[in-house]
């Protein structure tokens, strides 16, 4: 959009930056009328909408060359390099029932089953050959390739069904006579007395059930001074209760996610992954997904002239063995998200994922009141606010282009119904600023791989396989929901909001008293930044600054987090680097840096020993020594020389993070270790012993000691890191939960067994608080590594 704004006059972009919401009409009308007429603009939004110039159309070509290069891979062994081919080609192959080579299609769905069986991937072979039955039901290698499948999974009963099936419709005395030699095995396999059918449930359907269990209390809308809107409820809330639970209006998979989540569900791809029937962007996990993205399209199937008593055989043999959905049955008033961005064009490839989102929250809005019979109006229907008045000039510009840009997106697919006027443009801004206010950042916790489980290797598993990965969170999509946009901020909230799919559920993580309100963290909270870092980021990302109840009065963590150490031995006070403390009236401090002086309430009785530890002279009531400068200790006023103490610290972090990074090669120099370690100890020299700078350094430490086989060393440095974070962030934090997860790792390693189970105890307690029920779910490799405990226990 850089060619677009470069071409708008100074003058005009003086009135957009100054406009306001009541004027918005006007200023977008102005836009509206220089840009319509330029060739640069037409050019554009052809490019964008044109199915012509679009690089997202369906080919036939490219669908046989992929086709032909997976057989390559295929004849040479090569099976993984042949699915990726084989799902390229059914990418581009033309799917609608209009334009499929249903040949094609099923050809390709059975390529890729074969591959799959091959792989051992026996539940995604038989649902391709589902797919390929659906829509060539007398597709005789389509019978027998899920034949094989479910005998493989020695579900014999539904084998011998395939198989006879394909007995019945082989034309081929050769290949009929190898079928009944197959169904032969199975026969015999099948009267054996020690066959047990395996479980085909792959744990979805529980995973369903679940959700459905999860009911959440009624929450009420109220209103603060300070805050505005937010969520509460009328009774007492227990820890761990699930208080709010919901769909979201509109979601938009992150452009780098793309190709590794469903774009409907958001869970990261299985093998098996199937496309939208028109263009070749979205990817999904199954057809449910598929569906509630696009809608129902009709399957051409193909006509068989079969004799009536073996297409009756068909039939039931289909019946008996249906294609499974990995999700929920489709909702009869969901409004699919993704068909007014097809039909060739590109554009929702191309925008930022929060203006596509606005798109598809408006389309909710025009097909909610379509069905409604009721005049369009998406202000009306959405109820959020925004902060457009607060924007920089140059975010109002932004918004303005895409406003218009966008609306000539969606004039393509709706015409008459949002047409082409200021008005639009005005109503498209408004609603592009509550997205930006409004949406939440969906996170997933990146999954573990189960078949890298415990003994594969003697070190147990890598430091980047077992711990790192297990516990790394994951911004997959970005989503609005209706009822959670309510929820205000905190610092130290009182409930915790996580997603399964695109499902947002918000938990209480301590008691919370009936009316109280009910506050998430935005992003930052207590223990991850200190107060300025904190309000540096709400200000910018939501234009509010943040008065809880942590932001307003004086805590350990932003105290000590970045502070340096005092040079008087056995003082525990904290040096500050660029912060001043002044005592003003007796339950009050002002705080002064570079940017910006803060009045801080001081802490309640029960709340000054930990403070008093590192910072005795902010309580004194108000006189001489009230006043305490950057470089000066906060608990004996020890004067620092800042300038060493600075230097200092930079050195020995980023010898450690060299060192660290140095470990990779094979040979490992003692002199490295001993290097590596000399700077740990001057940087706790110099930092406070609560500094989450140490805490970091020892974590990293700790990641070397991993890479290297000196698992005991790393248990001790990873203590020391977890005693630090105890400090900052509380011992029942989510982020003391996924380090003790990471020292359970390095437990087990070192064959400690009671030690591991005693993190892993306090783990599952951590969790349980925040994530309740869906534990489970969400950290599958928990449940591993107490099963490896108790393994090692027995």
């Amino acid at each position: 959009m850089e060619r677009l704004k470069s071409l708008i006059p100074d003058e005009l972009k003086r009135v957009i930056g100054r406009s306001a919401p009541e004027n918005l009409t006007k200023t977008s009308s102005l836009l509206l009328d220089f840009l319509r007429p330029l060739p640069q603009f037409q050019q554009v939004i052809r490019e964008l909408t044109d199915p012509d110039l679009a690089l997202c159309r369906k080919s036939k070509e490219g669908a046989l060359d992929s086709k032909q290069k997976g057989n390559e891979c295929f004849i040479k062994g090569d099976y993984v390099e042949a699915l990726s081919f084989y799902s390229h080609a059914l990418r581009h192959a033309p799917a609608s029932s209009s334009e499929m080579d249903v040949n094609l299609v099923a050809t390709l769905y059975v390529n890729r089953a074969s591959t799959m069986h091959k792989l051992g991937l026996l539940q995604e072979c038989i649902r391709d050959c589902n797919r390929a039955i659906s829509i060539f039901p007398a597709y005789v290698k389509a019978w027998y390739r899920r034949g094989k499948a479910n005998a493989s999974l020695k579900d014999y009963k539904h084998a011998t069904h395939d198989l006879e099936v394909a007995v019945s419709m082989e034309d081929n005395p050769s290949r009929k006579s190898q079928i009944k030699g197959e169904l032969s095995i199975v026969l015999s396999e099948s009267s054996s007395p020690n066959a047990i059918g395996m479980i085909k449930n792959n744990g979805e359907d529980e995973k369903v059930d679940s959700l459905a269990q999860s009911k959440a209390l009624v929450l009420q809308c109220v209103s603060s001074p300070h805050k505005g809107r937010g969520l509460a409820s009328a009774h007492d809330i227990p820890p761990a209760s699930l208080v709010h639970r919901e769909e979201p209006l509109a979601a938009i998979l992150l452009k780098s996610c793309r190709e590794t989540h469903c774009h409907f569900c958001f869970d990261e791809l299985p093998a098996d992954i199937l496309f939208c029937p028109s263009c070749t962007i979205p990817v999904y996990c199954s057809k449910n997904c598929q569906e509630q993205a696009f809608g129902k399209h009709d399957t051409y199937l193909i006509k068989t002239n079969l004799a009536a008593d073996l297409e009756k055989h068909v039939m039931n043999a289909i019946l008996a063995n249906p294609t499974r959905s990995t999700g929920e049955d489709i909702c009869s008033n969901h409004i699919p998200e993704h068909r007014h961005e097809c039909g060739g064009a590109h554009w929702s490839a191309v925008l930022p994922p929060d203006i596509v989102l606005a798109a598809r929250v408006i389309v909710t809005s025009i097909e909610k009141c379509k069905a409604s019979g009721t005049i369009f109006n998406p202000l009306d229907y959405l109820d959020f606010v925004h902060n457009y008045a607060q924007n920089p000039s140059v975010s109002k510009l932004e918004s303005h282009v895409y406003a218009i840009v966008l609306l000539y997106c969606l004039h393509q697919y709706y015409n008459s119904d949002f047409p082409l006027s200021g008005a639009s443009v005005a109503q498209l801004i408004l609603v592009i600023s509550q997205i930006k206010v409004n949406s939440m950042a969906v996170i997933h916790m990146k999954s573990h791989h189960r078949d890298e489980a415990f003994g594969k290797c003697s070190k147990f598993f890598t430091f980047e396989e077992h711990i790192t990965q297990d516990t790394k969170q994951v911004r997959v999509a970005q989503a609005i929901y209706s009822r959670g946009s309510l929820f205000n901020h905190s610092c130290q909230p009182n409930v915790h909001a996580y997603f399964l799919s695109r499902t947002l559920f918000v938990r209480s993580v301590e008691a919370v008293p009936a009316w109280c309100p009910l506050e998430l963290s935005y992003g930052p909270q207590v223990g991850e930044l200190d107060f300025q870092g904190r309000q540096k980021l709400l200000e910018e990302q939501y234009s509010f600054q943040c008065r809880c109840s942590s932001c307003s009065e004086l805590n350990l963590s932003d105290l000590v987090m970045n502070t340096f150490q005092c040079v008087r031995p056995y003082c525990l006070g904290a040096v500050l680097e660029a912060t001043h403390y002044k005592r003003l009236e007796s339950n009050f401090l002002q705080v002064s840096n570079a940017s910006c002086t803060f009045k801080l309430s001081l802490p309640l009785l029960s709340s000054k020993k930990d403070i008093s530890d590192v910072a005795q002279m902010l309580l004194h009531e108000r006189g001489a020594d009230s006043h305490i400068a950057a470089g000066h200790c906060l608990s004996c006023g020890s004067c620092c020389d800042l300038e060493y103490s600075t230097a200092g610290s930079k050195s020995s972090l980023a010898n450690i993070q060299r060192l660290k990074d140095s470990l990779d090669s094979d040979e490992i120099p003692d002199a490295l270790v001993s290097d590596m370690l000399s700077s740990l100890s001057h940087l706790r020299s110099v930092r406070h012993p609560y500094s989450k700078i140490v805490a970091e350094a020892e974590d990293n430490v700790a990641e070397a000691f991993v890479r290297i086989g000196e698992l005991k060393l790393a248990v001790q440095h990873c203590v020391a890191s977890i005693e630090i974070l105890e400090k900052l962030y509380g011992s029942n934090h989510i982020v003391m939960g996924h380090e003790l997860m990471k020292l359970a790792s390095i437990q087990l390693c070192t064959g400690d067994r009671t030690a591991a189970l005693s993190s892993i105890e306090r783990v599952e307690s951590i969790f349980l608080l925040y994530y309740g029920s869906h534990v489970d779910w969400i950290f599958p490799h928990l449940k591993v590594l107490r099963t490896e405990a108790e393994r090692l226990a027995s």
